[in-house]
């Protein structure tokens, strides 16, 4: 059993940046992708972005890649979202999700476990 726990979120204006947090319980961490993905209101959750079990290895939705960077750190058991230049369309309910295959994956149906999402909204 892992417990994802984000962190983070908050509402800032277009252009800034923010970073958000995902703290996982377990001794596996370093054995496990991670994932961001987000979720708007009456929309289906899309992918954001992905990193292997060693780091060496990201992957981006189109709609983020060169704005967001995703790193980790398995000494503190957390993965980090790091988001710039923000955009309205940016705003979203952020989960992070572990993939126990360890290589990354675009599709949320490779995802196991799940946290209870942070809230990130950018103002116009």
């Amino acid at each position: 059993q892992v417990q994802l726990v984000e962190s983070g979120g908050g509402l800032v204006q277009a252009g800034d940046s923010l970073s958000v947090s995902c703290a996982a319980s377990g001794r596996f961490f370093s054995s496990y992708a991670m994932g961001w993905f987000r979720q708007c209101p009456g929309k289906e959750r899309e992918f954001v972005a992905a990193i292997n079990r060693s780091g060496g290895s990201t992957y981006y939705a189109d709609s983020v890649k060169g704005r967001f960077t995703i790193s980790r750190d398995s000494a503190k058991n957390t993965v980090y979202l790091q988001m710039n230049s923000l955009k309205p369309e940016d705003t979203a309910v952020y989960y992070c999700a572990v993939d126990i295959s360890g290589r990354g994956s675009y599709y949320f149906r490779d995802y196991y476990y799940w946290g209870q999402g942070t809230q990130v909204t950018v103002s116009s």
